[in-house]
């Protein structure tokens, strides 16, 4: 599989990745477009890969025992996803990942490069950088959601987003800034 230069462009601006490395990425990784509504990691599944994200929107949510969906997090195109404490632990999963649009990913071994990343510095780098961005983004989203309240938690996300109200449903929306549709309709109203 070839790839794209802009890709391998953002994944030098964590780390520099040589060149000749490039092969052994693509090894473990496959290109994938996913429609809308897909599971790519479902609940209680045992993970095996994680993605990049391309093209397109991804959810990443948990459910209670009563069947109610909370959105953990929203995936806009170039970022990283999965459930890294199941791949970590080789445990079920407590979250699922569903594409909100079509998307479209790069599907990576998550074994095998962590293989990768005991061979070769670079890519260990890589991924540690990686991490760190991940790990910066859910501290973000903590603080939003101690320190702001709904309406501005929405702004963040619009700015984030701005037609996140064309892209995705209003429920998964409320949902995200844990809220209700009702609570959402009256901030949109508000802010009109």
């Amino acid at each position: 599989m070839s790839y794209n230069e802009s890709h391998y462009d953002f994944l030098n601006s964590f780390s520099n990745v040589p060149v000749e490395l490039v092969g052994d990425l693509l090894s473990i990784t496959e290109l994938k477009t996913i429609a809308e509504g897909t599971h790519i990691v479902k609940l209680g599944e045992i993970p095996t890969k994680v993605y990049f994200l391309v093209s397109g929107v991804l959810r990443c949510f948990l459910m209670t025992e009563s069947g109610k969906e909370f959105n953990k997090g929203f995936y806009l195109p170039l970022s990283f996803a999965g459930p890294l404490a199941a791949l970590i632990q080789k445990k079920p999963s407590l979250f699922a990942f569903e594409a909100l649009t079509d998307i479209e990913v790069y599907e990576i071994d998550y074994y095998k490069l962590m293989d990768l990343c005991e061979k070769h510095e670079s890519i260990n780098k890589l991924y540690a950088k990686v991490l760190e961005t991940v790990y910066m983004s859910y501290e973000k989203r903590l603080v939003e959601l101690i320190s702001l309240n709904a309406t501005d938690r929405y702004l963040e996300l619009k700015q984030q987003l701005p037609d996140v109200d064309e892209l995705i449903p209003q429920y998964h929306i409320a949902s995200y800034l844990g809220i209700t549709p009702v609570q959402l309709s009256r901030i949109r109203k508000k802010l009109e």
